[in-house]
């Protein structure tokens, strides 16, 4: 967990982004680190669990990380969260909580209740489309005999 906090400092302090670190941890040893970069490389998913994720899942050249565990700086926020359930992270351990980071104007209450919304009903209109020709690609992946399961 100091790690993560020295990189949410020493990143922020160098303008990378706010001040958030993460590190990915697989037998004791860190296998990947990340930092918030959001405005340093104009990417709003950088967040720093999605940077590390992205770094351990390249050194150990896999898309999971069962039998890891994830150290952040702050609670995560409802994408990082998805992720780390996608990533199949054994355990999560954070420092800050979102009410903390809500405090420094970090808020993702709009995005949590918006999750539970029904569709109709988000604030960013969402309209179904060409759903049939969408399909021929599902279709196309249940006959396909060297799949990767995910």
């Amino acid at each position: 967990m100091r790690e993560a906090i020295r990189l949410s400092l020493a990143k922020m302090r160098r303008n990378h982004g706010g001040p958030f670190g993460a590190v990915v941890v697989c037998k004791g040893k860190i296998v990947g680190r990340g930092w918030n970069q959001v405005t340093s490389t104009n990417d709003p998913t950088a967040h720093a669990e999605m940077v590390a994720i992205r770094d351990a899942c390249r050194r150990l050249k896999t898309f999971q990380l069962d039998g890891c565990e994830l150290y952040t700086s702050c609670e995560p926020c409802p994408m990082c969260l998805a992720a780390i359930y996608w990533a199949r992270f054994s355990k999560v351990f954070y420092a800050n909580t979102r009410k903390d980071a809500q405090k420094i104007e970090f808020d993702d209450d709009l995005i949590y209740d918006e999750v539970a919304t029904p569709i109709s009903k988000r604030k960013i209109p969402m309209k179904q489309l060409l759903r049939i020709e969408a399909l021929d690609a599902f279709k196309a992946w249940q006959k396909k005999t060297d799949r990767v399961r995910y």
